[in-house]
């Protein structure tokens, strides 16, 4: 028999009109009347073992659908383990909406179970924090919470209930979806961009994540082809060029920028990833465009040459007919783009010798040299770890825009189970591949029971080095010794996977990686590829991301 209409309807109704198709959860008692409404308004419910996964889940359904995801927590320590992947949907314009329990209000103040204001927690790390005011309210609320998280620049936004309102019965509310209209750029700053463009002569263009959640990627390809503009991919902006595209000189990065005379940032942050946006030399330090999709976040700490904002398609389809009037020649680079792409052809064939290595014990690249083998077209690849991870994004090239999940700028780990699972949801069809450090697998491997229990095949591969790979190396060569730097060599996660209703090996010969990996997508279950590296190589990584 089905309950009275109560405010846990009104909410979940609210949340499908935006779009949202799971909600991702811890059970608690807290937030019940939300999994009825769930249930009478036929949403799916994906539970999983802790609740960071549930936000990291939603948050990666936002980043993979470009619609929002959903996240619903009990009150306390529900809400409080759900943190991280709030801070980390923060830092990656994921619109995410958070729900939570709140003990009743009859009672607040009283020393109810689990009773904690919530919202000053998040303010910080939300682009809206707050509490339904009343059982009447929660349909408005909640169609607030989603406006915000949607509009530029995207974010998320939490929400608590009294649970003695969400048990309250609510009126229906007809909802009004909005989509936000598109930002206009200032055609000032387009001009200014164009003309720093034709007086260049070793352009380099920079596509961040926003280009993508902004469904900008149609106008960015055109716009780098048609002015025969070198790119350089970052975060979701992978693929947005195909692996092997004439443009596309990731493996000339370092040469790349710091040979540029004018870098043009689109979609994401001047952060520790692009050196902050100081590229060039010392000699001659190159001009930086920064271009965002809201005023918001354009750089403060450093003055661009020029900077605009505004919806990134727009921006770029504008842009282009800027560029026309302002005489940009799409051969003007020509030499400039040869160099870059002879660097970056020289790079990839002396990768190969690596990539292939027979080293005992395992080099990571030859990981990747036999992942490379049996990646479909449109394989989701997710990172979750640091070193490991590390060679992800310097040999995994995406072929198509929307594929690559990393944890983005904040560093989180932990995020690979919950993403793993949202990325199946959402792309039931792709190879979904997880790629986990050793490190990293200690904070979320127990969700591959979620995956077991939904039935949620995924393919992970754990670089295991036995160390934290990250901190190891720097410390010997900062103090010449390392603490806190250890764990278990060949430690059998593998068996964790297998004990959790899913599949797994240990590998620890070069030639047993390719066979073991098409095992695992042979498979149709969770298995985990679980490969013991040699922990003596350190990615050769500089502090800056340059």
């Amino acid at each position: 028999m089905e309950s009275a209409k109560h405010a846990g309807d009104a909410a979940v109704a609210v949340s499908k009109a935006y779009g949202v198709e799971t909600m991702f959860t811890l059970s608690g008692g807290h937030v019940f009347p939300l999994y009825d409404g769930a249930v009478h308004e036929d949403m799916r419910i994906l539970d999983v073992r802790h609740e960071q996964s549930a936000v990291f889940a939603a948050e990666a359904t936002a980043r993979l659908t470009r619609k929002p995801g959903l996240a619903v927590l009990t009150a306390g320590p529900g809400i409080t383990n759900g943190v991280s992947g709030v801070a980390t949907a923060h830092f990656n314009g994921s619109p995410v909406v958070v729900m939570g329990g709140r003990a009743p209000q009859s009672r607040w103040g009283s020393g109810a179970l689990q009773e904690l204001d919530h919202p000053p927690l998040l303010k910080p790390i939300t682009k809206l924090s707050f509490t339904a005011t009343d059982a009447e309210s929660v349909g408005q609320d909640v169609e607030m919470a989603f406006r915000t998280a949607v509009a530029p620049h995207r974010g998320p936004v939490f929400l608590d209930f009294y649970m003695d309102h969400l048990f309250s019965p609510s009126p229906a509310h007809e909802v009004r979806t909005q989509t936000p209209s598109p930002l206009e750029p200032d055609p000032d700053d387009l001009a200014a961009i164009a003309r720093l463009l034709a007086e260049a002569e070793r352009p380099v263009l920079v596509y961040g994540s926003d280009v993508w959640m902004d469904r900008a990627e149609e106008a960015a390809r055109d716009f780098a082809e048609t002015w025969r503009l070198p790119v350089i991919p970052n975060g979701q902006g992978r693929g947005i060029l195909p692996s092997g595209h004439e443009l596309l000189v990731t493996r000339a990065r370092s040469v790349a920028f710091k040979q540029a005379d004018l870098v043009i940032v689109i979609g994401t942050p001047l952060d520790f990833r692009l050196n902050f946006g100081w590229f060039g030399n010392q000699d001659a330090l190159a001009r930086v465009v920064h271009i965002a999709d809201a005023p918001s976040q354009l750089a403060t700490h450093m003055q661009p040459a020029a900077s605009a904002a505004g919806d990134l398609s727009v921006v770029l389809w504008s842009l282009g007919t800027a560029c026309g009037d302002a005489g940009v020649k799409p051969d003007a680079y020509a030499s400039w783009v040869s160099k870059l792409a002879g660097t970056a052809a020289a790079a990839i064939a002396g990768d190969a010798e690596l990539l292939a290595s027979d080293s005992d014990p395992i080099h990571p690249m030859r990981v990747y040299g036999e992942l490379g083998k049996v990646l479909a077209d449109d394989a989701v690849v997710i990172g979750d770890g640091g070193d490991f991870v590390s060679y992800a994004g310097k040999y995994v090239e995406p072929k198509q825009p929307g594929n690559w999940l990393d944890p983005g700028p904040y560093g989180c780990l932990g995020t690979g189970l919950g993403y793993s699972v949202a990325a199946r949801l959402a792309r039931p069809s792709s190879q979904v591949v997880l790629l986990l450090g050793d490190g990293a697998a200690g904070f979320s491997l127990m969700d591959v029971d979620t995956l077991v229990r939904h039935r949620l095949p995924v393919v992970m591969i754990c670089g295991n080095n036995g160390i934290w790979g990250l901190e190891k190396h720097p410390m010997q060569l900062l103090y010449g010794y390392d603490v806190a730097a250890e764990l278990q060599p060949q430690c059998r996660y593998d068996q964790v996977v297998t004990a959790l209703g899913g599949g797994g090996e240990l590998v620890t010969k070069p030639s047993e990686i390719g066979p073991a990996l098409r095992r695992a997508f042979d498979s149709g279950i969770p298995y985990m590829v679980n490969i013991a590296t040699d922990p003596q190589i350190a990615y050769p990584r500089s502090t800056t991301g340059v």
